[in-house]
C-alpha cells in the first residue's frame, strides 16, 4: 500500500438548494492516461522478451520472424480490455495488493489463452519463449508505469472519485483520516452527513459536515459511493439508511477493529449476512508457498550478494580492525532465539559509546526511547557504515538466515530484546506465529521514522492480513524504498 501525506482535496462544495460537490472532469482524463502507459509498458515488455529470446538463440534455436513480432504487438493490445473488465481502470477502491493480484491473474490468463489459441489455430507459429517471457516483464514494468501515472495524477489533483461519509462521529473521523492518508486508494471524502444538527457547518480534517442524512439524494448524480460509518446506531436505523441511500455503491463500516481487513468474504447464510475471515497463515499450503518463494529468490540473491559482501568486508577491516560481520541473538518463530547476521556498521565498543552519548544528551535519549534509533548516531563507522546504513546493504548477510530457515524474505523485523521488551506480551505472542523477515510492511511504509506504536500496528496488520500478494507487494516496494534511501540512518 502507498502511504502519502494527508491532503485536503480541492473541492467546489457549497450548500445551496442544488449543491455541487466535485466536477467530473477527472474521470475523462484518468482512464486514457492509464491506458496509454499500459500500452507503452506492454510494448516495452514484448520488445524486451524478444531481445531476451534472441540472446538465448545459441542454446535454444528458434524459427521466428520479425513479422510475427508485429502481429504479437497488435494482439497484446487486447490485454487492457481484460484489465478494464476486472475493474483496474481506474480501479478506485482497490488496494495496491488487490491490484497486483488482479493484474497477475489477468496477465497470465491472457497469455495462457494466447498460447492455447496459437496452438489450435496456427499450429504454433508464434514463439513459445516470447509468449512465456513477455508476461514476466509485463508484471514488472506495467505496475511501475501504473504507479507512476497515478502519482502524477495525484499531484495534479486528478485522481479519485468523490465519496460521501455518513456519520460524523469517531468512526466517521477514522474513515476520513484513513482515506486522506492513502490517496492511492482513490476514495476522496468530499462531504459528511450526520443527523446531529450541532455538527452541521463543522468539518473533519477539512471535510465539511453538510447536513442530515436526508440530504444524500441531492448528491446522487455526482457521488457514486457512500460509506456508512455509524456502528453505534441501532440495527433498524442502519438497515433503513443502507436501503434508502440513493447511490449505487454503499459500504458499511462495522465496529470490528482489531480483526483483519484483507481477504474477508461476505457470505449469505440463508438470508443472514456473514463475514468469513480466511486466516492464510494457518493454511499449510500457504506456508509451503512462502518458504518456496524464500528459497527460489533467496538462493540466487545470496549468490549475487557474495562479491558485494566480500567488498564491504574488506572496507570494514580497513576502517576499524575487527570482525566484518556482526551477529546478535534475536527472537524468532515460536519465540526461539537465533543469531541474526549483519555487516558491521558500528565501532567495536558501540555499546559503551551509546551509553555515554545518551547520558550527556537528553534529546538523543528521548529519541532513542521512542524509536530505538538515532538520526545522528556516533557509533556508526565513517564512510562504510553510513553507506551500508543508507543503502540497507548491511542486511545482506541475513540471506543466509533465510536459507537456514530462521528468517523469511518478508515478515516482522527481528528486533533486539531491549526493543521487544517495550511491546505488550500479546503483540510479542502474535509475532511468534511467523518467521521474522529481512523486510516488512513497517520498512516500506515508515522505516526508521515509525515509532513503537506504528511498528506494532503495521506488523499486526501484516500478520493478520498475510498473503503471497502482500509479500510480493512489499518486496517490490522494498527495492523502491531502498533506492530512495528515505528514512534510513
Amino acid at each position: 500500500m502507498i502511504k502519502l501525506a494527508p491532503k485536503i482535496p480541492k473541492l467546489s462544495l457549497i450548500i445551496p438548494s442544488e449543491p455541487k460537490l466535485l466536477e467530473f472532469r477527472y474521470r475523462r482524463r484518468v482512464i486514457p492516461a492509464i491506458l496509454l502507459l499500459e500500452m507503452l509498458g506492454l510494448q516495452l515488455s514484448l520488445l524486451l522478451a524478444y531481445e531476451t529470446r534472441v540472446l538465448l538463440q545459441p542454446w535454444l534455436p528458434m524459427n521466428f520472424s520479425y513479422m510475427h513480432l508485429q502481429d504479437l504487438a497488435w494482439i497484446i493490445v487486447l490485454l487492457p480490455l481484460g484489465c478494464f473488465l476486472f475493474g483496474l481502470y481506474p480501479g478506485y477502491g482497490l488496494t495496491a495488493v488487490e491490484r497486483l493480484r488482479r493484474r497477475t491473474h489477468i496477465t497470465f490468463g491472457f497469455f495462457c489463452l494466447l498460447i492455447f489459441s496459437d496452438y489450435l489455430l496456427t499450429r504454433g507459429t508464434l514463439s513459445r519463449g516470447i509468449l512465456l517471457i513477455t508476461p514476466l516483464y509485463a508484471l514488472l514494468i506495467t505496475p511501475f508505469f501504473e504507479t507512476a501515472v497515478i502519482r502524477i495524477l495525484i499531484k495534479l489533483d486528478l485522481w479519485g472519485t468523490p465519496v460521501l461519509v455518513i456519520g460524523g462521529g469517531t468512526t466517521g473521523r477514522t474513515v476520513v483520516e484513513a482515506l486522506q492518508r492513502d490517496l492511492y486508494f482513490g476514495f476522496r471524502p468530499v462531504g459528511i452527513l450526520d443527523d446531529d444538527a450541532n455538527k452541521w457547518g463543522k468539518n473533519i480534517n477539512g471535510v465539511p459536515i453538510i447536513g442530515s442524512t436526508r440530504r444524500a439524494g441531492k448528491f446522487s448524480r455526482q457521488v457514486k459511493h457512500a460509506i456508512l460509518a455509524m456502528p453505534g446506531v441501532e440495527r433498524s436505523r442502519l438497515v433503513e439508511l443502507a436501503s434508502s441511500l440513493p447511490v449505487p455503491h454503499v459500504m458499511l463500516v462495522p465496529d470490528l477493529s482489531g480483526l483483519q481487513s484483507l481477504w474477508v468474504e461476505v457470505r449469505d447464510l440463508s438470508g443472514v449476512v456473514g463475514l468469513q475471515f480466511r486466516k492464510n497463515l494457518l493454511l499449510r499450503h500457504n506456508i509451503l508457498i512462502k518458504r518456496t518463494m524464500d528459497y527460489m529468490l533467496g538462493l540466487p540473491l545470496f549468490i549475487v550478494a557474495l562479491p558485494i559482501l566480500a567488498l564491504f568486508a574488506v572496507w570494514i577491516k580497513l576502517v576499524d580492525h575487527g570482525p566484518a560481520f556482526y551477529g546478535q541473538e534475536r527472537e524468532g518463530e515460536e519465540g526461539q532465539p537465533f543469531k541474526v547476521w549483519k555487516l558491521r556498521t558500528m565501532y567495536k565498543n558501540a555499546d559503551r559509546m551509546l551509553e555515554e552519548h545518551l547520558e550527556h544528551d537528553p534529546e538523543a535519549k528521548a529519541e532513542w526511547e521512542r524509536f530505538f534509533k538515532l538520526k545522528h548516531d556516533p557509533r556508526i563507522l565513517p564512510g562504510v557504515g553510513k553507506v551500508l546504513r543508507k543503502t540497507s546493504l548491511d542486511e545482506l548477510p541475513q540471506l543466509w538466515n533465510v536459507l537456514c530457515g530462521e528468517m523469511s524474505l518478508v515478515g516482522p523485523r527481528p528486533f533486539p530484546y531491549y526493543h521487544l521488551d517495550k511491546f505488550t506480551d500479546g503483540f510479542r505472542a502474535l509475532r511468534w506465529s511467523v518467521l521474522p523477515g529481512m523486510t516488512g510492511l513497517w520498512q516500506v511504509s515508515a522505516r526508521s521514522e515509525g515509532d513503537l506504536k506504528v511498528q506494532e500496528n503495521l506488523d499486526t496488520y501484516y500478520i493478520r492480513n498475510w498473503s503471497i500478494w502482500l509479500d510480493l507487494h512489499i518486496l517490490g516496494r522494498t527495492f523502491w524504498v531502498v533506492a530512495r534511501g528515505k528514512g534510513a540512518y
